[in-house]
């Protein structure tokens, strides 16, 4: 039986949850891709809740211009950013979900950074 690609994505994802949790007093910042949309959301493991969250398709409805490339993801990560500072949330764990840190993943981190996240 042949390996997929999401296959070996998830065996890295395991991988890395098992290194990173987020905590109350530093959550994490976990980065979905699809082919359609990018999502970011911030969750505290200790209570296994959602903080904040945000996608291209909730970026998309307020603002025209929020597709599922680079500068969509650009645009959720400050946006998370965001979100985050109104919560008084300033340092994170980011959590790639097993993708590879490159292109829309990457650019949503720098996004993140650039609204005034830590990580």
């Amino acid at each position: 039986m042949t390996m997929t690609k999401n296959d070996a994505r998830k065996r890295r994802k395991v991988r890395i949850r098992k290194k990173i949790a987020g905590s109350a007093e530093r959550p994490r910042l976990v980065v979905y891709r699809s082919n359609l949309h990018v999502y970011a959301q911030i969750v505290d493991d200790a209570t296994g809740a959602t903080l904040v969250a945000t996608s291209t398709l909730a970026i998309g409805k307020a603002q025209a211009g929020a597709h599922c490339n680079k500068a969509g993801a650009e645009l959720v990560g400050k946006e998370i950013a965001r979100l985050a500072g109104e919560k008084s949330i300033k340092r994170v764990v980011f959590d790639r979900n097993g993708y590879l840190y490159h292109g829309r993943i990457k650019a949503v981190a720098d996004g993140a950074r650039e609204g005034g996240l830590e990580f």
